[in-house]
């Protein structure tokens, strides 16, 4: 780096290629630091990018775990517990927001209230409207929340009774994909 004195001389120097050079390389070196700083940011922005998809993986794998740890529990206590659902008789529109919803989550793990909606002839606000009616009458639907998205699945033990018993009473058979 030059010294202000430095500076300080080369304005009043009559040597105007002097000058020229030393701004220059005084000019470079500040490029050269801002470039580091520019390289050391992006490496950065990476690091917590990957520590993110990390910490989201070693959630899903502690869900995974908290689950079996539980059932674990159930069987050294004696025997696994079924639950029993009961299910107040659903209206037309709710059976088929749940048949919807059933066969949306055969493919994917959840389902958003949009992708309902585009599924059905009704408005997003109609779907919410079921769901809540649906889990007012017992059907168990579990519910995650993603950033500002609500994604919607049935638990699990219901999905296999129902598909056992048609504990819904639906008029037609779910298609397995």
């Amino acid at each position: 780096m030059v010294e202000i004195r430095d500076k300080q001389e080369l304005l009043l120097s009559s040597d105007g290629v002097v000058f020229r050079q030393e701004c220059s390389s005084v000019l470079e070196c500040m490029r050269e630091e801002l470039d580091d700083h520019r390289q050391a940011i992006n490496e950065n922005t990476d690091e917590l990018s990957a520590t993110t998809e990390f910490l989201n993986e070693l959630n899903r794998k502690l869900d995974k775990l908290s689950e079996r740890i539980d059932e674990l529990t159930l069987l050294v206590r004696g025997s696994k517990v079924e639950k029993c659902f009961e299910i107040q008789p659903l209206s037309g529109k709710e059976k088929e927001v749940f048949q919807a919803l059933y066969l949306l989550t055969e493919t994917q793990p959840y389902a958003s209230y949009e992708q309902i909606a585009k599924d059905l002839p009704m408005s997003k606000s109609v779907v919410m409207d079921n769901i809540t009616s649906m889990i007012q009458k017992g059907v168990p639907v579990v519910k995650k929340l993603d950033g500002t998205t609500v994604f919607l699945k049935l638990d699990p033990e219901f999905r296999l009774i129902q598909s056992k018993e048609n504990v819904v009473g639906l008029n037609s058979l779910l298609a397995w994909v």
